[in-house]
């Protein structure tokens, strides 16, 4: 029987990974800011509209026309941190009440949380049918207009973002070397479209093919105070990548695989031969 193969399609492979990201699901100026456990399609829209150099609000049309799929490569956990603000000021220096005034002796010191991802890293897939599209975010990716970070401004990535211009991208995904040593658990995948190409394992509890959950992080407007999302659905499936793909712990060593993997493929050439390993 034949193995099943992914979509043929165009994209581009980010690697997302940092001391600390943070990816916000449902949160919106509030005391408790959390975070998602993996990269939303918010999220990493934005990241690209940063690089572009586009205000909120801007259009992103084009980028909506972007489809994601996430490799969990490092899950991380998740690390809570707390927040002041207005701490240390006279009332009329510090935070000011929703109705234009100052706060209290006593409120003038806000409190509240910050959920981060720690010690996470994930690869993610953007696919689209039109060149032009992948092209901008190909070249802004490397040369950002402003600087790029991983859900908040504190949370820069560790490294360059763009791994791959690719006339086959989720192939590539799955090619792609791994911080993990053999064996491991399965890798968990993630896309707004069903996973029904992936590898099956007898002990995988879903093929992948019917949605998982549902997420509210497609972006509909973006401007600052009119924030608005619609729900997608999102599927879940389970990758066991051959050994030859682990490459033990996140380190030096890794980083040195992963170059020489992408050395050997078509790096930022999406017109040029076919990628091969």
């Amino acid at each position: 029987m034949t193995a099943p193969q992914p979509p043929r399609e165009p994209g581009l492979l980010l690697r997302l990974a940092a001391p600390l990201q943070s990816w916000g699901e449902r949160s919106h100026f509030t005391d408790e800011r959390d975070t998602a456990a993996f990269p939303t399609k918010s999220g990493v829209l934005g990241l690209l509209s940063c690089a572009l150099g586009r205000h909120r609000g801007q259009d992103i049309d084009d980028l909506r026309r972007l489809r994601l799929t996430v490799r969990v490569d490092r899950p991380g956990y998740v690390l809570r941190d707390l927040h002041t603000v207005g701490g240390g000021l006279d009332p009329k220096d510090t935070v000011r009440t929703a109705k234009g005034g100052t706060r209290g002796l006593n409120k003038s010191t806000v409190y509240g949380h910050r959920l981060y991802l720690a010690d996470a890293a994930f690869v993610c897939a953007l696919t689209c049918q039109e060149q032009a599209v992948l092209d901008r975010c190909a070249d802004a990716l490397t040369a950002p207009r402003w600087p790029l970070y991983l859900g908040r401004r504190g949370c820069p990535p560790e490294g360059p973002v763009l791994l791959d211009h690719s006339r086959d991208a989720l192939a590539g995904l799955l090619r792609l070397p791994l911080p993990a040593q053999a064996p491991a658990p399965a890798v968990t995948l993630l896309a707004d479209r069903p996973l029904g190409w992936l590898p099956r394992h007898p002990e995988d509890p879903d093929d992948g093919t019917r949605p998982s959950s549902e997420v509210q992080d497609e972006p509909v407007d973006t401007a600052s105070h009119r924030r608005t999302f619609r729900t997608r659905r999102l599927y879940r499936g389970c990758w066991h990548p051959p050994e030859h793909l682990y490459t033990g712990a996140l380190g030096t060593g890794y980083l040195k695989v992963l170059a020489a993997h992408l050395r050997a493929t078509t790096v930022n050439s999406p017109d040029g031969p076919e990628t091969t390993v």
